[in-house]
């Protein structure tokens, strides 16, 4: 069975929690703190997988969780960290956070990693938190946590060339035909339910992947049909063979059935009216063809659009047809990606939760609270972005105005989870 669209479960490690611990030994009473640190959680790792071709697996595994970090020891030991998830998935598997179908990340090459969910940092043992005036620490860092996503897994087939038509006009014989590929062919409507790959050699000894995309009729763009079950497949493809009945067997007529299909393409994603596109006018080894071939070019030659008359059944003009294809693909030699548009930050709505505000020692403020603790662990501190995001919200959240009145002055630390850092207004 091809499954090409999933929503699964995924989550990171939580860090480990530090200890807090004193050391104590033979007269020894009073040793100072030696609480070890939280292990790191574990990772969620998308891996693009060359052998697969579906994305079936995942019908019967939805939620997947990396391994939690330890929590420290005594005499400072470590908690050991949390095991990575690999999830591996096929080669053009695009990524989206489910609420907002934004991309996460698209796989595009075999063995390629995307880390998705990093795992949580450990937290600091006590041993961190002595100093010369508070000696015996009695509190260590919790675990960050880590997050936690419904993701979609978009399959978008990886092909060069997308054989575009109605049902029965020869795209599956054609793509046997060329290729080492064998579809199932008959002579009725939706003989194909799910995308065909193979493998042409051109006569210049390059190689390119051309696919069959299936359930393309009129309405397609609105779910009639097969609908967007297979239009997502065309996203990718750089150059679009659209195949026609130019013997109209079934008393279709090829000009009216093109239109339909490219205004369905455009009603889908307007993008894909400005790939290049070939026509074949295909069936010419039918009595009555050359009529409607004759129209084609006499229409469409002038757009911009080459017609060639093909038979897919006898091979007939397919040398020709796929040099051309072979030629725009040259110049045409960029693969077509997704980018990614899902920032963390910019899904945070900045709460009121209550916070504490205590100077633990001169010129050092700690600031505690779950929603603080919530915001820098959904915020990467280290981009620009995410650090505007990091003040607008001590700003807007009332933090800053509290520490001015605790007296903080400017070149003292704050101090707010695991981040430091000196105050300047």
């Amino acid at each position: 069975m091809f499954v090409d669209r999933v929503k699964i479960h995924v989550k990171g490690g939580d860090g480990g929690d530090g200890k807090v611990s004193f050391y104590r030994a033979k007269y020894i009473t009073h040793g100072g703190p030696d609480g070890g640190d939280g292990g790191k959680g574990g990772n969620v790792i998308f891996v693009g997988e060359s052998g697969m071709n579906t994305l079936m697996d995942f019908r019967y595994k939805r939620k997947f969780a990396a391994t939690p970090g330890e929590p420290g020891g005594k005499r400072n030991c470590f908690g050991k960290d949390g095991e990575d998830v690999i999830i591996k998935v096929p080669v053009g598997t695009v990524i989206r956070e489910a609420e907002s179908g934004k991309v996460m990340a698209d796989i595009t090459k075999p063995n390629e990693e995307k880390i998705l969910i990093y795992g949580g940092k450990g937290g600091k043992g006590n041993q961190h938190f002595a100093t010369p005036t508070r000696q015996a620490p009695r509190y260590a860092e919790p675990g960050r946590k880590s997050k936690e996503y419904d993701v979609i897994l978009e399959l978008k087939l990886i092909a060069d060339i997308g054989l575009i038509g109605f049902p029965n006009v020869g795209k599956s014989t054609l793509l046997s035909m060329v290729t080492n590929a064998n579809p199932k062919i008959a002579n009725y409507h939706f003989t194909t339910l799910s995308p065909n790959l193979g493998v042409v050699e051109g006569r210049f000894g390059d190689k390119f992947v051309l696919a069959d995309i299936p359930g393309l009729v009129e309405g397609a763009s609105e779910g009639i049909g097969l609908g967007h079950e297979f239009l997502r497949h065309v996203e990718r493809t750089k150059v679009f063979i659209h195949v026609v009945d130019a013997a109209g067997v079934e008393g279709d007529d090829p000009v009216e059935n093109f239109e339909k299909i490219n205004r369905e393409l455009a009603e889908y994603k307007e993008d894909l009216m400005k790939r290049p596109q070939v026509i074949a006018a295909n069936k010419t080894d039918i009595p009555g063809s050359e009529e409607n071939v004759a129209r084609l070019r006499e229409i469409y030659e002038p757009q911009g659009y080459k017609v060639f008359p093909i038979s897919a059944a006898t091979n007939k003009g397919l040398d020709e047809l796929l040099t051309e294809v072979g030629k725009i693909l040259r110049e045409y030699p960029e693969d077509i990606t997704f980018e990614e548009e899902y920032e963390e930050y910019a899904e945070m709505q900045v709460d009121f939760e209550p916070f504490t505000i205590e100077e633990v020692e001169e010129g050092y403020f700690v600031v505690t609270g779950v929603g603080v603790e919530k915001m820098i662990g959904y915020t990467n501190i280290d981009t620009e972005k995410g650090f505007a995001f990091f003040q607008k919200y001590l700003k807007e959240k009332g933090i800053i105005e509290a520490l001015e009145e605790k007296g903080i002055q400017e070149g003292d630390t704050v101090h707010i989870y695991d981040l430091d850092f000196e105050f300047w207004k």
